[in-house]
């Protein structure tokens, strides 16, 4: 599923799912707080999240239905079909053009490669 959020609608987002389940008046609390929000724009924002299918505001309390890996994932994909065709080799190849990983990194990918090929 497509979410198209803003810089700032991804921060909120992520002010959720680090606190999830959050009463809706200490959202706003911590909106105030850390995005200079007003309790309107704290409500805004979270009914158009809501409307996306994101998260729930149900009695007052604000938990997601979406988790926050669920949405990065998807994010993730989107880009690399968006910019490279859909292409995972071409992304890495931009993605490390002049770039060193250390020899942990290197092993952590290949493990996450040897894991796909092994669950497929």
């Amino acid at each position: 599923m497509d979410y198209q959020l803003g810089t700032i609608e991804t921060r909120f987002a992520d002010i959720i799912w680090e606190r999830e389940p959050v009463a809706s008046p200490e959202l706003v609390k911590i909106c105030a707080a850390e995005l200079g929000w007003k309790k309107s724009t704290t409500y805004t924002v979270l009914r158009r999240l809501c409307e996306k299918g994101l998260f729930v505001n149900e009695n007052g309390t604000v938990r997601s239905i979406v988790s926050q890996k669920e949405f990065h994932s998807n994010e993730s994909r989107t880009f690399v079909d968006n910019s490279f065709k859909g292409s995972l080799p071409a992304f890495l190849a931009a993605f490390m053009n002049g770039k060193e990983i250390t020899d942990e990194e290197a092993d952590e990918i290949k493990k996450m490669i040897d894991s796909y090929r092994q669950n497929k």
